[in-house]
């Protein structure tokens, strides 16, 4: 394949926080650097009439997996899309858009690492990994605010899929090169926001940057904001990146500029676009989500100097 973009996948179940984390980094690089696109589109019949079939989203027979392939490796080869659109808002579709790659691109959705010609156009793969309760409540918030629903419909919704993500969804996991895991602290677990603490398992199967000199300088005071364990998941060795909710903006801010450190010089990410998110009208931040996401705009910023030094190569 001809690799002219670079391309991260973001997987996840319904209201895991997949479109919050990728829209942190499309707002830190610019929208005019990164694209965002949502699985959603590809569904392959409107609400109406899954509830009809009785087929669900979240299911592979429930959305073009073959055009999606087809659209994820022309994009990926810097080609142009006309996408289509799904509405949340409607429950159908809207008339299809004309997507022009940018220098990065982000997949984000239920099913982004379903087969391996999908899998393959990723630089980094990242799997969203919420506990249930704090998921459930982030879907029932979401759905009863932004997109129509009643409370008894997205109870009912997610007691009907209960079967379906441990089946199609939740497999994805371990094909990830990240997984990010955002829960609530000892002590707080209503917490739904940005105290929340982040758990972050970076595999080997992609090169993690040193991060020595940022857990040096990780003390929260009484204990340190960020640790970096060596343990096994699933049998595979892989670093636990463990970032504490309660950890103060001085402090964040502080981190986030030695992780700038370690990207190529002529990157333009603004950091004090990361972490930011949406509760009603209020803008809120969190930290952890804001180091996580910094962590996920490394690879994509190192792999989009890869390309250039290639084609620099090549020329």
């Amino acid at each position: 394949m001809h690799r002219k973009v670079v391309m991260i996948g973001i997987a996840g179940d319904s209201a895991a926080g997949k479109t919050t984390l990728s829209q942190g980094i499309v707002n830190a690089l610019g929208a005019d650097q990164v694209t965002s696109i949502c699985c959603d589109h590809y569904h392959k019949y409107n609400r109406k009439t899954r509830k009809e079939l009785g087929i669900s989203a979240l299911a592979p027979e429930g959305n073009y997996i073959d055009i999606m392939e087809q659209h994820f490796r022309a994009l990926r080869e810097g080609q142009s899309i006309l996408m289509p659109i799904y509405n949340h808002s409607t429950g159908d579709f809207d008339a299809p858009i004309y997507v022009k790659p940018t220098k990065y691109m982000i997949i984000e959705g239920l099913l982004p690492f379903h087969t391996q010609r999908m899998r393959l156009n990723f630089d980094v793969k990242v799997y969203l990994d919420p506990p249930e309760e704090l998921r459930r409540a982030w879907k029932i918030k979401r759905d009863t605010t932004k997109r129509g629903y009643t409370l008894e419909q997205v109870v009912e919704s997610l007691d009907k899929r209960q079967d379906l993500s441990p089946r199609y969804i939740q497999p994805q996991k371990r094909l990830a090169d990240m997984i990010v895991r955002f829960y609530p602290p000892e002590g707080n677990l209503a917490e739904t926001g940005g105290h929340l603490n982040a758990r972050l398992v970076l595999k080997p199967t992609i090169p993690h940057p040193d991060l020595t000199d940022v857990l040096e300088h990780g003390s929260n005071g009484y204990k340190p904001a960020l640790r970096l364990n060596l343990g096994r998941y699933e049998g595979v060795p892989a670093d636990f990146l463990e970032i504490e909710g309660d950890i103060d903006a001085e402090k964040a801010n502080d981190l986030l500029k030695l992780i700038q450190g370690h990207m190529p010089p002529d990157n333009r990410l603004s950091a004090d676009r990361l972490g930011r998110y949406q509760t009603g009208l209020e803008e809120n931040r969190s930290y952890p989500l804001a180091l996580a996401q910094y962590l996920i705009a490394y690879h994509m910023v190192t792999s989009g100097h890869v390309i250039q030094q290639m084609r620099g190569e090549m020329m």
